[in-house]
């Protein structure tokens, strides 16, 4: 069965630029750890929700410790 998780963000400014880093940085990482897609979705003036869809539940377990250095590294 297919596994997704949901991710809420809140950053202190937008742009299109950000926006841009966020998807040409940001996805292909989660995309490498063995995520099948990224969705961006904004939620409100600063806020968003990135849901990332795995294969199987066992794929996105293995994928937490790689993706909370890459959330670690967005906050930055």
């Amino acid at each position: 069965m297919a596994y997704a998780t949901l991710t809420s963000w809140t950053a202190t400014e937008w742009s299109d630029d950000l926006e841009k880093v966020a998807r040409s940085k940001f996805v292909p990482l989660i995309m490498g750890v063995g995520a099948t897609g990224v969705q961006m979705i904004r939620t409100g003036e600063y806020s968003f929700t990135v849901v990332t869809h795995y294969p199987d539940e066992a794929t996105a377990i293995s994928a937490q410790e790689k993706i909370a250095r890459i959330r670690a590294s967005a906050a930055d």
